[in-house]
């Protein structure tokens, strides 16, 4: 039996990710998590053969969760399940060390079979990952957008305030202090060259972080 981690701050989509997984018949859900910490807290003690994890997660986000992961058990695949379809995702959850890439829209075709791939030693990745993967790939250092400068923090805070959330709500979010929120901002604006919240939101719908 492959024993599987899931990491996902809802809990009732993680029900019907148990559901799925189990349903399999060859698979078993050993653990569930509902932030970063706990993810990382969950597979030290169940030892999972393979981690799903969610980008999008208060205290630490799935990006982050990844990069620990990747230096605590290197050799545990870690397969993406998330909402967001943007070229900046894809390249940054691989770089950061992760087996597979699926989005939640694909997940009753594609999770199973994701699990199953990166457990064998493989990698899955959606049509749609692949292929801005293989753009990216190809671009080489030309196109790189203003993006590429933002630590992976900086990316979650630009599209916690381009979807109008306060500088409270975010400091909850991430478990950390409403001064260093400010601090990110400032480093946003400074980065990208911009001036207000307003600036910021354009911005991140331009470049495909949050929808219009």
């Amino acid at each position: 039996m492959i024993k599987v981690l899931l990491a996902d701050d809802h809990a009732i989509f993680r029900a019907g990710l148990r559901r799925l997984v189990e349903e399999a018949g060859d698979m078993v859900v050993v653990a569930e998590a509902a932030d970063g910490r706990e993810a990382i807290q969950q597979i030290h003690d169940s030892i999972p053969d393979v981690a799903v994890v969610d980008i999008s997660m208060p205290g630490l986000d799935g990006l982050e969760v990844i990069s620990q992961l990747s230096s605590l058990h290197p050799k545990l695949p870690i397969l993406v399940l998330t909402m967001h379809e943007e070229e900046q995702y894809v390249v940054r959850t691989i770089a950061a060390g992760a087996k597979g890439y699926i989005t939640k829209r694909s997940v009753p075709e594609q999770l199973v079979k994701a699990i199953r791939k990166v457990h064998a030693g493989g990698r899955y990745l959606t049509e749609e990952a692949a292929e801005l993967l293989a753009l990216r790939m190809a671009s080489g250092a030309q196109d790189r957008s203003q993006l590429d400068t933002l630590s992976n923090r900086e990316i979650q805070v630009l599209r916690c305030l381009a979807l109008g959330q306060t500088t409270r709500e975010i400091a909850e979010a991430y478990h950390i202090s409403i001064k260093t929120v400010d601090t990110y901002r400032s480093r946003l604006l400074q980065k990208l060259n911009l001036r207000n919240n307003a600036e910021l939101t354009r911005f991140a719908i331009q470049n495909r972080l949050v929808e219009p």
